[in-house]
């Protein structure tokens, strides 16, 4: 069991389970709904994570839905409700240093400036299945 929140601690979650896997996506859309250079989040089952406080949803593409605080506007999530998984932000965990990511997702996207040199493997785009 883990958990997370947001920055104003309105919002919160709480997951059971083994994560299906923790990675980092570089994809413009990750970027723009993040404002940052990547979203690093930890793949869940969607039934193992129970979210209480006031949680917005907007679609950012037909599978994905992003979900985020309505106090103070924190990106809490990813959730691919037809899939049955979830994507917990690392940066909401309570305990980030607990999930080491495996791999680096859609990096024909990344950041120019970024030099990703941690020896994890990189997909130009999604992950191979």
């Amino acid at each position: 069991m883990f958990s997370g929140g947001c920055l104003c601690g309105a919002s919160r979650y709480v997951a059971v389970g083994e994560p299906i896997n923790v990675r980092v996506c570089h994809c413009r859309v990750c970027q723009r709904s993040l404002g940052a250079a990547f979203n690093a989040r930890v793949l869940m089952p969607l039934d193992g994570v129970t979210m209480t406080g006031p949680l917005g949803r907007r679609t950012s593409s037909p599978e994905l839905v992003r979900g985020f605080c309505t106090v103070c506007g924190t990106s809490l999530f990813t959730e691919r409700a037809g899939a049955g998984v979830i994507g917990l932000t690392c940066g909401s965990l309570d305990s980030p240093a607990d999930f080491r990511p495996t791999e680096h997702v859609w990096t024909s996207s990344k950041q120019a400036w970024l030099v990703l040199d941690d020896g994890l493997p990189q997909h130009p785009e999604g992950a191979p299945a």
